[in-house]
């Protein structure tokens, strides 16, 4: 295989990851699993992959954890993680995994929206790319509208039938439901909700990690705060013991994919893959998690997905690109009016490059350290 063809497979394979994330996780809630427990269960499970090889890595080159340190992780796990999860919890399960899955590409958007709001970035609408961002987060908030308060035809494709019914008596009483209007809006702005939440656990995340380096242990202290952080969640949501019992079955196989593949085995890929590529490259195949997601939720889970939905999500795509482009214009163009910038006048380009790669994987990458 060829060097030049990995990172497009790897993109792709993150992507499929990401699509099986939203279906096994609303297939969870769709047989009876409380949302809470998923999200600590899934966050036990990424502490115990993790922290091992953490410990491994760093036992003699961890960086020193001060008191206040520990604090401003704390904060970030809580706020980042913790009610990030707990609220698209809730959100996936007023609505459906495709919709999940189309509004995670406006959090590259409300990264950047947030990182101008706190004068981390800034725009210039007198240029072309200052008009492109502003363009392009309009479209997004646009694309939300749509999402949220216009429902249209449902659209059926070619099939809808739960291929997995046989083998699972739960899922044999399911069949697809079109949620109602109430609940549709409150499922939409709670996920959007959540992906304000995770936008700015991206954005002050590039602060904690100048004065704590060490991204492994950084998520692996993440995992175990969020974990302590959703049992304590779960406990004062769910006291019921029975919605506690995994046992065999779809609950386990979402928790062990979510806990392990999705935060342990795609953190790794990720970098990989913006080492290569740069996180540009990256976020540009977001939308295609939303394809797979509705491909496969249509064929297999039986998800009916409405008119709105789609023309919303094509708007949320649109906005993305636009201020991915608007983002790329503007590295380029701070390259070329400010090489003085650079450690290395002879060589401004790459270095200015470098450097704007640096800022803008903060507000690229959709889920790095989750």
């Amino acid at each position: 295989m060829e060097v030049e063809n990995k990172p497009f497979l790897g993109v792709v394979l993150i992507q499929i990851i990401y699509a099986g994330y939203f279906l096994l996780t609303k297939l969870a809630f769709d047989v009876g699993m409380n949302t809470f427990v998923f999200v600590f269960y899934r966050q036990a499970a990424a502490t115990l992959f993790l922290t091992p090889i953490a410990i491994f890595y760093h036992r003699k080159t961890a960086p020193p954890l001060s008191f206040s340190i520990f604090i401003k992780i704390f904060m970030l796990s809580l706020f980042g993680i913790t009610m990030s999860l707990d609220i698209v919890g809730v959100g996936l399960k007023y609505t459906t995994a495709s919709l999940g899955a189309a509004t995670s590409n406006t959090l590259p958007v409300i990264t950047f929206s947030l990182a101008v709001l706190l004068r981390m970035e800034k725009v210039n609408v007198r240029t072309s790319p200052g008009i492109m961002k502003v363009v392009g987060v309009t479209l997004c908030i646009f694309g939300v509208g749509i999402i949220a308060f216009y429902r249209g035809p449902f659209l059926k494709i070619l099939i809808h039938h739960h291929l997995i019914n046989n083998n699972n008596n739960n899922l044999q009483q399911m069949q697809p439901q079109i949620p109602s209007t109430t609940t549709w809006i409150k499922g939409v702005f709670l996920i959007l909700l959540s992906n304000i939440s995770w936008a700015l656990w991206l954005v002050l995340q590039g602060r904690v990690l100048k004065i704590y380096p060490s991204k492994l242990l950084l998520t692996s202290w993440q995992c175990f705060l969020s974990t302590i952080q959703s049992f304590l969640v779960a406990v004062a949501f769910s006291r019921d013991p029975t919605q506690w019992k995994l046992g065999w079955g779809v609950p386990l196989l979402s928790v062990a994919y979510c806990g392990i593949v999705v935060s342990g085995f795609t953190f790794y890929l990720q970098a990989w893959v913006i080492e290569k590529k740069g996180p540009v490259f990256l976020a540009m195949t977001t939308p295609m998690i939303m394809v797979f997601t509705i491909i496969i939720s249509a064929f297999v889970f039986g998800e009916i997905i409405s008119l709105g939905s789609v023309l919303g999500a094509l708007l949320l795509v649109v906005g993305l690109y636009f201020v991915l482009w608007g983002k790329t214009k503007e590295e380029q163009r701070e390259c070329h009016c400010q090489p003085t910038t650079c450690d290395d006048p002879e060589k401004p380009s790459s270095s200015c490059t470098e450097q704007g790669s640096k800022r803008e994987s903060n507000i690229t990458t959709t889920s790095t350290l989750v």
